[in-house]
């Protein structure tokens, strides 16, 4: 078992660790020491700001009848699912593609959590430019945003290396 995990991307399941205790850490501070909606400026453009998330990214069905709710945790569970599958068939040569994945996975079950025990997800970054605000966010969601650059960044290096390869060995 423990060969197993050492020759595969779960190695690096420790990093959904750190983001989940972060991300949880984080929530619970802003819980204890502000009030719903309350809001510290810290920047010219970034606020502490607490708020309540009921949908998903960008509030997307924050306004549904709480159906919402399961509808998130199931896709989440699903997609943690297929994420640890894949983690353990990623080949040990793999660094940047399981650190995405475990990235990912951190930062979904930190919203999972959030949305089984509250009934709902604790952002508070708040991020704006003049009187434009882009929606408050939390660091399972940067955890799950910066997961997905490394994917994309993964992909395209990897085609990029198959294809190098391929054209060298046809030269031979």
């Amino acid at each position: 078992m423990l060969n197993s995990i050492k020759a595969s991307g779960l190695r690096f399941l420790w990093l959904s660790v750190v983001v989940f205790v972060l991300d949880q850490w984080t929530k619970y501070t802003v819980l204890g020491s502000m009030d719903l909606y309350q809001s510290v400026q810290v920047t010219s453009f970034f606020n502490l700001t607490y708020v309540h998330n009921y949908g998903a990214a960008f509030s997307f069905l924050h306004d549904a009848d709480g159906w919402q709710r399961w509808f998130f945790t199931g896709i989440a569970a699903v997609v943690s699912t297929l994420i640890l599958w894949w983690l353990k068939n990623t080949p040990r040569d793999q660094i940047l593609l399981p650190v995405a994945y475990t990235l990912v996975l951190g930062g979904a079950l930190g919203n999972v959590y959030d949305r089984l025990v509250h009934g709902y997800v604790i952002d508070f970054l708040d991020f704006y430019v003049g009187q434009w605000h882009w929606p408050a966010f939390n660091l399972a969601d940067s955890a799950i945003f910066l997961g997905a650059i490394l994917l994309i960044i993964d992909m395209l290096t990897a085609n990029k290396s198959a294809g190098d390869n391929t054209t060298s060995s046809q030269k031979q």
